[in-house]
């Protein structure tokens, strides 16, 4: 069940960058500056958030069977993105697309997350870092699909998502519900008042929220950076092509990185392991400023260090979620975490280019440091408390 499910969320998400993968080419057909291409990216975060507070408030992933929600909203997301690869010829209809897919991938990230924590009481760190992990590699693929044969085909690399995330959906209706899954709980609109109000896990929520203030930022742009950046490198080794492929494997590396943090969170606690990823990868952003231009030699090995450290948290806060909330509403409150943390996303990924035009792509990646500074004294406060011994086997 964990194979199949990390399957089905990896090509499911191939969806998210879809469009963000072949930004350049549309703006260059639809005359779009790096401000206004970003809603490319920024719509599919104002459509997650969207869809994932109508479903937290309607209690949607504790009410319907959650493969079915699953199936279904993949493969609207995959419809949404055939148009845009097909029949989209302005801008405005493109934003209107993506803002579409998020609102279904509301429906298969949390909900996955749901299906796989019924399956497992020990060892759930690993398992959510193993569907994150799957979820990090899908995320990447469509600069996969761009980087071997798709750089001027922006077509390709949507309808190839797009057949990804239907094949998902196929896949997703062969999971069986776990022996650790809730039975399905009545409509209850005070669920999220009473989550809201639950010191333990909002303090989880903060260090994710620090952790997401990064993430998407820099998920949607490196690829621009990198670009950027082997642009003014003079190593022969620095093309579009190479960038291309450095932009995948940085995003793609987290997948390892939520596999070996999920091992690690199990043994030592989750709170020191988020704390220590954050501030790893919140040093990065200031040290991306110092290694710009350099030979795609030294910026290749440096961003995979970031790309594995930047999501290995991720699982972990979604874990602790699932330890520390009412387990008959535990969809409802893992799809408030993550529609809260991608409305926070939405601004860092619009601020990025704006301070890139100030002071340039070398340094566009340092306010993001806020963040996991932030998240990671959330989880050490977490640490603190009583309720910290319901994490990780009392490992806190």
């Amino acid at each position: 069940m964990l194979a199949l499910l990390s399957l089905a969320e990896l090509f499911a998400m191939s969806l998210w960058f879809s469009a963000s993968a072949v930004a350049p080419q549309l703006a260059t057909v639809w005359g779009l500056s790096s401000t206004q291409a970003a809603w490319l990216t920024t719509a599919v975060q104002f459509g997650f958030v969207v869809g994932a507070l109508a479903s937290a408030a309607l209690t949607l992933s504790d009410v319907i069977q959650t493969r079915y929600l699953f199936a279904g909203s993949a493969l609207i997301g995959a419809g949404a993105t055939v148009a845009l690869g097909t029949v989209v010829q302005s801008a405005l209809v493109a934003v209107g697309l993506r803002f579409l897919t998020g609102v279904a991938l509301a429906g298969v990230y949390p909900p996955g997350m749901k299906l796989i924590a019924g399956w497992f009481e020990q060892g759930r760190g690993l398992a959510i870092g193993a569907l994150i992990g799957a979820l990090t590699i899908g995320t990447a693929l469509p600069h996969l699909l761009r980087a071997v044969g798709g750089i001027d085909q922006p077509r390709l690399v949507l309808v190839g998502a797009a057949g990804f995330a239907t094949l998902s959906a196929i896949l997703v209706l062969r999971v069986r519900p776990g022996p650790y899954q809730s039975p399905a709980a009545p409509f209850d609109p005070s669920a999220v008042r009473r989550i809201l109000g639950d010191r333990p896990t909002l303090l989880a929520n903060i260090g994710y929220f620090g952790h997401m203030w990064e993430l998407y930022a820099v998920w949607t742009w490196i690829p621009l950076y990198l670009t950027i950046s082997y642009g003014a490198s003079e190593s022969p080794l620095a093309t579009p092509t190479t960038a291309a492929l450095t932009a995948f494997g940085t995003i793609a590396i987290g997948g390892l990185g939520a596999l070996v943090a999920g091992r690690a969170a199990d043994r030592w606690g989750r709170t020191t392991i988020t704390a220590a990823s954050l501030l790893l990868s919140g040093s990065a952003c200031l040290l991306a400023g110092f290694i710009f231009g350099a030979s795609p030699l030294v910026v290749a090995p440096f961003v995979l260090l970031w790309g594995f450290a930047i999501v290995a948290d991720s699982a972990q806060f979604s874990t602790a979620i699932s330890e520390l909330a009412d387990p008959n509403y535990m969809g409802t409150a893992l799809t408030l975490q993550t529609a809260l943390g991608f409305l926070l996303t939405v601004f860092s990924i619009q601020l990025t280019p704006i301070v890139a035009e100030r002071i340039g792509w070398q340094w566009a990646f340092a306010p993001l440091i806020i963040g996991p500074v932030v998240g990671a004294l959330a989880m050490w406060r977490l640490r603190g408390l009583p309720a910290a011994a319901k994490l990780a086997g009392g490992r806190g």
